[in-house]
């Protein structure tokens, strides 16, 4: 018997629906001839708690810390212990087993660890699906690979649990019991990712808190040119006061000019005239889809994954969502018209779309030397019943289909013109744009560019028709939104300082993953950390005094975003996984020693930021809260002896700790 491993029912139903045999169910299992089919529901497994290895961990204190495992271990789940049964059962009876987790390092992991769990010992082989149609799911059943091509991307995966794991555990008992002393009832949470994420909000509020606006003062002239009117702005010189951005800031020289220019003549000093061509965007990414759809529609990033998620499993309509990548294989080019005509064929607004795609054009999207483990998001061809579709679902789908349908327009064409002109010894600029050939810019909605300059020529005449200094004020950064922090979560580089770090990072996946940015947002919402004030997301005191408490490694993008480059490595053989829990504990170690009740207390009494939104009451008393430690569910350990009144939410927030 040959079982195939799914990673979810979902799967598991589309994969039993392409193979022969009619498709028998039983309990957790589909039987279609000599193959039958299984599933796990998520991760059936997960990282054993302290006191698995040591019963004194169960206890939080901090002369206990690290906790390190010797050998590892994994525990059921305690909702998939019957699935795992199930497969138990069956992989008994299996004489091969194929892995059909997702295209991916946590997929790669999901599966695998649970065949080793069971000690299987056989051939396993390796089915690859994004895209749940049966024609689409029979061609990655007849291209089987060996599962041992992805051990390197299980290790990756391994090593990330693991030092999630480390990280999490350890450093969320020492602040949590350190808050304590200075005073604090309740888990505080700490996660590689999750605590620099929050690092990035705490830091733009106070930004915007601690912004002093100025004024500052710009000078226009509309001038007379030999065939048309323009207007350019005034650029200061060096001595002028200016600050960084070379704004002016004092108003008397743009008075002192503006008075002298009524009149003036003067000549084009400078003049560039170039044309540009843009490609079209390419197709998305889950987070560049992310960005995209908080932008347009208002939509959380984990709104917009869960959509997808639904458009993949449910509705069949687009390929598998939690990628990382904006390419598409060079094969699929071939289908692309046909998968498009589908997509598009109950839809009046794509139908439009289509009517204008040129099929003879081939996009840089297109290649197969930057497509990984999965491609792209790109719609399976499947017609769309709209009328089945949520109106935030059609959103989303529209939006993948027209980055995908978008490689089949042509590229967008501009003639740009920068203008310098000399009036008085002093530099006047003026810029416009002219579209030559819309391209693929109509399908868009984008900001409005400048608009078109008069014909212009080196070294002609012009005269002043009119001035006016304008008196503006320096805006606060804007606050973080779902958008902006995803992207700066893609774009993490941007925002380290040094600058070594930053060219180090500027090729990386940046802070967390395609599968995990919009989870860790909600997670810090749920943690009361953040709070959402209509788009914006803005840290809480509480979300405040932690980043103020914590080692500046903690809080600061470095050091996790450098994990993901190594993680990365050692999914391509480049990287060894016990050097890198090796660096990780040296590091942890040195950050539990900066561990300051002192420096927490002064941080909780004098933090700033926004109030929490109401917890909800999980309505267990005392006595049920210690009856409940003692079931044996996953936990950072248990607080008995510390003291604490934490709740049961409060003491099952500790257990994703290591996000």
């Amino acid at each position: 018997m040959r079982l195939i491993i799914a990673e979810k029912p979902s799967l598991a139903r589309a994969i039993a629906d392409a193979l022969p045999g009619g498709g028998k169910r039983q309990e957790g299992a589909i039987v279609c001839g000599d193959t039958t089919v299984t599933w796990c529901l998520g991760h059936l497994l997960e990282q054993a708690p302290p006191e698995a290895y040591d019963p004194a961990d169960k206890q939080w204190r901090l002369d206990r810390l690290p906790i390190v495992p010797g050998t590892w271990q994994l525990a059921p789940r305690p909702k998939a212990r019957s699935q795992l049964a199930v497969i138990r059962k069956l992989i008994k009876q299996a004489t091969s087993v194929v892995h059909a987790g997702d295209p991916d390092r946590e997929g790669q992991l999901l599966v695998q660890e649970v065949i080793e769990h069971l000690k299987y010992r056989g051939p396993v082989q390796r089915l690859l699906i994004s895209d749940l149609n049966r024609p689409a799911v029979s061609r990655a059943l007849a291209s089987l690979r060996s599962n041992a091509e992805f051990q390197p991307l299980f290790q990756a995966a391994q090593a990330r649990s693991r030092a999630d794991w480390l990280y999490g555990i350890n450093l969320t008992r020492a602040w949590t019991l350190t808050g304590r002393q200075a005073g604090h009832d309740g888990v505080l949470s700490v996660g590689r990712v999750q605590t620099p994420v929050l690092g990035l909000i705490v830091r733009r509020d106070n930004s915007i808190r601690d912004f002093k606006p100025y004024p500052f003062y710009p000078l226009w002239v509309d001038l007379q040119v030999a065939q048309g009117q323009l207007r350019a702005w005034w650029a200061p010189k060096a001595h002028q006061p200016l600050d960084d951005q070379g704004r002016l800031t004092d108003r008397t020289p743009a008075d002192a000019l503006a008075a002298q220019l009524p009149g003036t003549h003067g000549t084009l000093s400078s003049l560039e005239q170039q044309e540009k061509r843009q490609a079209p965007p390419l197709p998305y990414s889950l987070s560049a889809l992310q960005v995209d759809a908080a932008r347009r529609h208002g939509l959380s990033a984990q709104m917009v994954l869960d959509i997808c998620q639904r458009l993949y499993e449910q509705h069949k309509l687009i390929t598998y969502p939690r990628s990382d990548c904006r390419y598409l294989p060079e094969e699929h080019l071939a289908l692309a018209q046909r998968s498009l005509s589908g997509a598009c064929q109950n839809d009046d607004m794509l139908r439009g779309w289509l009517d204008g795609a040129d099929f003879t054009l081939r996009s840089k999207a297109w290649n197969d030397k930057q497509v990984g483990a999965h491609h792209a998001l790109a719609p399976t061809g499947k017609p769309a019943d709209v009328s089945q579709l949520s109106a935030t679902e059609a959103h989303v789908f529209r939006l993948i289909v027209r980055n995908v349908m978008a490689q089949f327009y042509r590229p967008l064409r501009t003639f740009e013109v920068k203008a310098e002109f000399t009036l008085l010894n002093e530099v006047f600029r003026a810029r416009g744009q002219s579209i030559l050939d819309p391209g693929w810019k109509p399908l868009f909605t984008t900001r409005e560019e400048a608009p078109p300059l008069p014909p212009l020529t080196q070294g002609e005449a012009c005269q002043v028709l009119g001035t006016g200094v304008e008196e503006k004020e320096t805006r606060p950064p804007e606050p973080f939104t779902d958008a902006s922090l995803i992207k700066a979560m893609m774009n993490i580089g941007r925002y380290v300082e040094d600058p070594e770090v930053r060219r180090t990072l500027r090729d990386t996946d940046g802070l967390g993953t395609e599968a995990t940015r919009a989870g860790i947002i909600e997670t810090l919402v749920q943690r009361g950390y953040l709070v959402r004030q209509q788009k914006a997301l803005r840290a809480t005191k509480l979300g405040c005094a932690l980043i103020a408490a914590l080692p500046s490694a903690v809080s600061s993008p470095e050091s996790t975003a450098l994990w993901e480059q190594r993680l990365r490595a050692i999914s391509e053989q480049q990287d060894d996984p016990n050097a890198f829990q090796h660096a990780l504990l040296e590091d942890l170690r040195a950050l539990l020693g900066q561990s300051d009740a002192a420096k927490l207390r002064h941080s909780l009494q004098n933090a700033q930021g926004e109030a929490a939104s109401p917890a909800k009451r999980s309505g267990t008393s005392k006595k049920s809260y210690t009856r409940r430690k003692s079931t044996g569910n996953k936990s950072t350990g248990s607080k008995k002896t510390t003291g604490s009144r934490s709740s049961a939410a409060g003491k099952r927030r500790t257990k994703k700790a290591t996000v």
